[in-house]
């Protein structure tokens, strides 16, 4: 994360080192609050529209990926490390990656279209939601 804010032009604040190393030390789903609630932790001043813009700012370069699940937005740090997709479990966010992609069978898109990526998420109650063992995620 710090080096593709480093390739970006952006300065690494400590506030900037703080984040990343969230993210990277964390493996669920964080929303903007929670960010915002460890930021606030370490640096009182830092207001929540500074956390959210850097927040989408990071997603737009590719370094955290946003999700849409039943509780609202949430970031999750990239897997850069190779193509892959994922199932969500929508009660505790568990995440299982899977390396099928969609993208082999679609068929007849305009030639003219430019494809810059996709994302292609699974949502449903992983085994132990579905027989009513889990926990809940970490921050609910």
């Amino acid at each position: 994360m710090l080096r593709a804010m480093a390739q970006q032009g952006w300065r690494i604040t400590e506030q900037r080192r703080s984040m990343a190393k969230l993210f990277a030390e964390s493996g669920s789903y964080l929303s903007p609050k929670d960010v915002y609630e460890y930021m606030k932790l370490k640096y009182p001043g830092v207001s929540f529209d500074t956390v959210y813009r850097n927040l989408r700012l990071l997603s737009e370069m590719g370094v955290l990926e946003q999700f849409h699940l039943a509780d609202g937005l949430k970031f999750k740090a990239s897997c850069l490390s190779h193509h892959h997709h994922h199932m969500i479990c929508v009660s505790c966010e568990k995440t299982v990656t899977f390396e099928f992609c969609p993208m082999k069978l679609v068929k007849d898109l305009p030639e003219s279209f430019e494809i810059q990526s996709h994302r292609f998420e699974i949502f449903g109650y992983c085994s132990d939601c579905k027989s009513g063992t889990s926990v809940s995620p970490v921050g609910h």
